[in-house]
């Protein structure tokens, strides 16, 4: 029971850590973008706008997406490096 506990201890402590390095990453970026509904586009396609394109939005939604994948991975990468050095980010020592 203690062993199931501790793992669970550990893994909200990793999920934890991950968050503050994705926020920290985050706020690095200055022009970081989301993801577009295309609800103002289909307003427009209602009223015969030509600027209409749905494979625009999507493809400019994939990249948006794999900004944030790519900052993702970057987190989880950090802190695997963080915990293979035995750093203790929370004081920011290496034991």
């Amino acid at each position: 029971m203690n062993l199931k506990k501790n793992e669970a201890e550990e893994h909200l402590a990793r999920r934890s850590r991950l968050h503050e390095i994705l926020i920290a990453l985050i706020k690095q970026q200055k022009d970081l973008e989301l993801m577009d509904d295309g609800v103002q586009a289909f307003e427009n396609h209602i009223n015969h706008s030509d600027k209409y394109d749905p494979s625009k939005i999507i493809e400019h939604n994939q990249r948006i997406i794999k900004k944030y994948q790519s900052l993702v991975r970057s987190a989880i990468a950090l802190d695997a490096l963080l915990e293979s050095e035995d750093y203790d980010i929370s004081d920011g020592r290496i034991s």
